[in-house]
């Protein structure tokens, strides 16, 4: 089989123009309308104006509690002069009480003293007093909504008021999604075989059409035959209004969207200017728009995005809201390719006034980092990137208020820092953004100012644990050394030890698989001062220059046999049903830069950290010692 290649590397916004161009010639835009109940119709967008068929209100009703009189009849009535009414003259009602024709006033209950046989009037009306007249509100005949307006609760209820049953709307577009790929399994079993990948995302693309005004349908998942992908697209082009392919758009020897798109229709686009991507299709099928999306996560999301919301909301007849955006300063150099637009994704926090974005992992297999993200950074085509400090402008997913109340730690991976940022959000509304760039790392951002605080935990020659780091780092900062836990390190094993690995010294084994953490990490300084106190080099330990990011990382290369062994601590091991090693007990602080952070914010991390549920919850997990949590181990006398 032959490869495909790229026909197109065409700039999006050029990509974009094309593809609506030739959607409005095809007369893919024209709207068509469905009737639907009155009562259903919330967020739905009007067809055409929608006329009331009846007057609100129907009968002159009164707006007041009180009596309806004769207007006449109250004249000159004053608190010193009060005017009688006899009974039979007048008639109580209540707000909203129709009013018989022989009354032309209502006076308030507040200005009447009421006797058995009639009531005193202590204020004379004027005619039409207190009196709603019929179709005060609307008028049978009125247009109570445009088209194309959407259908609010406020709306919703002016329409049963005034009479509307069924309600002509825009019908929703029907998005059909076809997932594809050998590898892809439906099944959420946590036991996979490996190269089995769960699909997830249709469900993606299906939220955000959802979100979007349309309607959607998931064809079941269709390997990567030709033959199936074709029928599949055939068996959804009669009722889709918007056919997506999810993988298979790329030049691979199993990449058959392209083709299929090219045989059944027109292929408008295969390539675009943009990173994560590039290898998005826009083509027509039986005058129907298709977009083939990458494979990858963010790059699918990225795609539907860019060519799938403007042509959805188009077609629903409402605008494309504009994004939440927010200024900023990047925190970090993040450089770019000058001939594509990149959206790198990021989390947003405000530190001393000055909002800082921080870029998260620019993989674009990497599902989790949608879920982590605040928004994204958009470096537009012909920029080499951005250098730390420079501005930016962040595309939000949360909202700006959300994000000026949060807090960021970068430094070291613990998962107590999880149940942190569960509490905090739960019990004081603070969002806690926790990104992992171990304890040094943690250290050269304190010094940065660019995060409240960080995890720590740096071996001292002295055997203690952290303030000689920070004394020679940030000597001149204001800050609290807070212990968080004291956990147990070691060394992570497949269940039953398979290897008999005992301690450290089993490292030097050449069928030992060693991974290690990063360089700064303090698990890996933890490693380098046990190698040195055995007198073992680290050139001999084969997978030394291998490096994870986060105790989970390690264990998970465990569980799956990338490696045989790696330094973590004892949750995670837990956490992957995987054998533990003992090798230390170390410190694990958040230094706090009590100047940056907010004294409220302050005194409700503190107290989260000293709470009950936080030591129940991280001595429930294991691995961990609660004695010292809480306590503040340094404070500089600066």
């Amino acid at each position: 089989m032959s490869r495909n290649i790229y026909i197109d590397n065409m700039p999006q916004e050029k990509a974009l123009q094309l593809f609506l161009d030739e959607l409005q010639s095809c007369g893919w835009f024209e709207r068509t309308a469905e009737y639907v109940p009155v009562r259903e119709t919330l967020h739905r967008i009007t067809a055409e104006p929608i006329i009331a068929r009846r007057s609100s209100p129907h009968y002159v009703a009164s707006a007041m509690d009180g009596v309806a009189v004769k207007c006449a009849m109250t004249i000159g009535a004053t608190e010193g002069n009060p005017v009688n009414i006899m009974a039979g003259d007048y008639l109580e009602v209540d707000t909203g009480d129709f009013v018989p024709k022989e009354y032309d006033a209502v006076i308030m209950i507040e200005d009447i003293n009421f006797f058995p046989d009639h009531i005193q009037i202590i204020k004379a009306a004027v005619p039409w007093q207190h009196i709603r007249s019929i179709g005060e509100d609307m008028v049978e005949g009125d247009m109570i909504l445009p088209s194309l307006r959407t259908i609010g609760p406020y709306e919703l209820a002016a329409l049963i008021t005034a009479g509307v049953e069924t309600v002509p709307v825009i019908k929703k577009p029907l998005a059909a999604i076809i997932p594809t790929g050998t590898e892809l399994v439906d099944s959420a079993q946590i036991q996979m075989a490996p190269g089995d990948i769960v699909e997830s995302n249709s469900y993606m693309l299906m939220g955000l059409a959802r979100e979007w005004g349309a309607d959607c349908v998931r064809h079941d998942i269709v390997i990567d035959d030709r033959e199936l992908i074709r029928q599949a697209v055939l068996d959804v082009k009669e009722q889709a209004d918007l056919i997506v392919v999810c993988s298979g758009s790329s030049a691979g020897r199993e990449d058959y969207t392209a083709g299929i798109v090219r045989e059944l229709g027109k292929m408008i686009v295969h390539g675009v200017a943009v990173r994560p991507g590039k290898p998005a299709i826009l083509g027509i099928i039986d005058q129907k728009p298709v977009i083939g999306v990458p494979g990858y996560p963010i790059s699918a999301g990225l795609i539907f995005n860019l060519f799938a919301k403007p042509i959805i909301y188009r077609k629903t007849g409402v605008p494309v809201p504009d994004a939440d955006t927010m200024t900023g300063t990047i925190s970090k150099k993040l450089p770019s390719p000058m001939g594509v637009d990149e959206y790198v994704n990021v989390n947003a926090a405000s530190i001393n006034g000055k909002m800082i974005a921080y870029p998260l992992n620019r993989g674009a297999g990497l599902s989790s980092i949608l879920v982590k993200s605040d928004g994204t950074v958009h470096i537009e085509r012909g920029q080499e990137g951005l250098v730390a400090g420079s501005g930016c402008s962040i595309s939000l997913y949360h909202t700006g208020r959300d994000i000026q109340n949060s807090l960021i730690t970068l430094g070291s991976h613990d998962m107590s820092i999880d149940f942190l940022i569960d509490i905090l959000y739960r019990d004081h509304g603070i969002r806690l953004v926790s990104t992992n760039v171990g304890s040094m790392g943690g250290i050269m951002a304190l010094r940065r100012k660019e995060t409240h605080f960080a995890g720590i935990h740096l071996l001292d020659e002295d055997g203690g644990y952290n303030v000689s780091y920070l004394q020679k780092y940030l000597p001149d900062e204001n800050y609290l050394l807070v212990n968080l836990v004291k956990r147990h390190q070691g060394l992570v094993v497949s269940p039953g030890n398979p290897l008999n690995i005992k301690g450290i010294e089993d490292l030097v084994r050449n069928e030992v698989r060693y991974i290690n953490r990063q360089k700064g990490a303090g698990t890996r300084i933890l490693l380098d001062h046990l190698l040195k106190k055995e007198g073992i080099s680290p050139t001999v330990i084969n997978g030394y220059n291998r490096e994870e990011y986060t105790h989970l990382a390690v264990a998970a290369a465990v569980k799956n046999d990338a490696c045989d062994t790696g330094m973590a601590i004892f949750a995670s091991a837990k956490a992957m049903g995987l054998d533990f090693i003992p090798v230390d007990v170390e410190r694990y602080d958040l230094c706090i830069l009590t100047d940056i952070i907010p004294d409220q914010q302050l005194e409700c991390l503190l107290q989260v950290i000293r709470s009950e549920e936080f030591r129940e919850r991280v001595n429930g997990f294991g691995g961990y010692e609660t004695d010292l949590t809480g306590q503040i181990m340094h404070q500089p006398s600066n």
